[in-house]
């Protein structure tokens, strides 16, 4: 049984501790952040609370969802929908030293909405797929633009929150006028379809998510999620990601050879100490305890 371990990681709130981060900027709930680092080769994975714009500079940087993979590499720029899970592999080019240098807008609903509203946006052409990926060209206008902003990063301190939001609207007039049907991506809502429940649960319970991203991806209200959950399981929706969380625990601690620690990572857990507690209140032992109580009733059948 093949098992990718991985410690997911909310985006942007946790970027901001990366040892390779060399700069930000922030206004209002709006986040951007250089990074900059030699590397060969490094993986991860993040879930985005909101919609993400990356330009690599310099290196490749890799995407993986929903089994498709999209490559950024020097001077292109990737778009992600907020709501989403991503695993990453990112690298420098051989001769330039390794360097891998990128920068992430993270962009909210509010400022998507202040920006229909001052440039007067007016969709013409219709989208019918939603497209939560996807590889953005860059013209040199925009190329221009990520220059200019260069300063600002350099020096947060001396830049007010209102140029920060004037700079990140420039960048989202550089985008529309150079490609609408990206335009059409970025302010499409997830809203606009329900989607089951049963199937957004499966998909996430390991991931670091929120009841309001959850809601947000089946297309629904908070409360109209919370209601229609309840009145589905009898049981709230905290719990039961918790009881799920428990019953793939028990099944990994059965059929694989990871570690508990890997195991408290995989399935969504973020403390070692809080997943060994709540599974013995759960099923009566420790998870160390469990494993090696089923290893030696198995052997005692086979005696």
């Amino acid at each position: 049984m093949s098992i990718k371990v991985r410690k997911t990681i909310k985006a942007p709130q946790e970027m901001e501790k990366a040892p390779d981060k060399k700069g930000s900027l922030h206004q209002n709930g709006l986040t951007v952040i250089t990074f900059c680092l030699h590397t060969q080769g490094k993986k991860g994975a993040f879930f985005l609370k909101d919609h993400l714009l990356l330009f690599v500079k310099s290196g490749i940087y890799t995407v993986r969802f929903n089994k498709r993979e999209y490559t950024v590499r020097s001077n292109e720029m990737i778009f992600i929908h907020q709501s989403t899970l991503i695993e990453y592999d990112k690298s420098g080019e051989f001769g330039s030293d390794y360097t891998l240098d990128y920068i992430m807008f993270f962009l909210n609903e509010q400022l998507l909405e202040e920006f229909i509203q001052f440039a007067d946006v007016k969709l013409i052409t219709p989208v019918d797929d939603f497209i939560p990926v996807s590889i953005i060209p860059v013209n040199e206008l925009t190329q221009s633009y990520f220059e200019s902003l260069q300063p600002y990063l350099e020096k947060p301190e001396n830049v007010s929150d209102g140029l920060v939001k004037v700079k990140m609207m420039e960048l989202l007039f550089h985008l529309a006028d150079s490609n609408e049907r990206f335009l059409y991506q970025l302010l499409y809502s997830n809203n606009n379809k329900n989607h089951s429940i049963g199937r957004i649960m499966e998909e996430n319970f390991a991931n670091p998510v929120s009841l309001h991203d959850l809601a947000y991806m089946s297309g629904r209200s908070l409360s109209t999620f919370k209601r229609e959950f309840q009145a589905t399981y009898h049981t709230s929706p905290l719990k039961w990601i918790r009881n799920r969380r428990l019953n793939e625990a028990k099944k990994l601690l059965l059929e694989t050879t990871l570690s508990v620690t890997d195991i408290c990572y995989t399935i969504g857990f973020e403390n070692i100490a809080h997943f060994s507690k709540v599974f013995k209140q759960q099923f009566g032992l420790s998870p160390s305890e469990y494993r090696k109580q089923f290893t030696q009733n198995e052997l005692n059948g086979q005696a």
